[in-house]
């Protein structure tokens, strides 16, 4: 059942400029499924959509995977986001920390995910912190200098 709702959010959100939970949580209710607020947030999670701009104004659920997702725009809400989400950014080993204000490191996680990294093997989020998986420690290092760029170096504790 999981599977199959799943499979109709993505052609919903295909067919659809759907920007808000509750629309997508009514069109599943007249599709006949049985769903709830929380269900709907756990799919969109666990499908990875992102929300980008719509080509008529205003924004839609997209999936990362979707190429249309990685539009100028994005790539300017992305350093939008991180210059005012993150705090700092920092490797150990395979793994980039990036510590953000509180709150805000799902969105900046989420920015960060639907954009086209190499090396990544994937990401965790928290509350204000994500971290960030890299094949090896060379990688880990060069995506730390790049994201650093995005960090606003009056910030106190922005590692340069």
């Amino acid at each position: 059942m999981k599977s199959k709702r799943q499979q109709v959010i993505l052609q919903l959100i295909e067919e659809h400029p759907i920007d808000r939970q509750e629309e997508l949580l009514q069109r599943l209710k007249a599709a006949g499924f049985e769903v709830t607020q929380a269900t709907v947030s756990r799919d969109i999670r666990e499908l990875g959509l992102i929300k980008t701009a719509a080509s008529g104004g205003g924004y839609r659920y997209v999936t990362p995977a979707n190429q249309n997702a990685f539009t100028p725009h994005s790539a300017s809400r992305f350093e939008t986001i991180f210059r005012e989400s993150v705090l700092r950014v920092d490797n150990a080993g395979h793994v980039v920390l990036v510590k953000c204000y509180s709150g805000m490191a799902n969105a900046a996680c989420g920015m960060f995910d639907a954009m086209p990294w190499q090396n990544v093997v994937g990401t965790l989020s928290g509350d204000d912190t994500f971290l960030i998986l890299m094949r090896t420690e060379e990688d880990a290092k060069a995506i730390t200098q790049q994201l650093n760029q995005y960090v606003l170096p009056h910030m106190p504790g922005a590692a340069r």
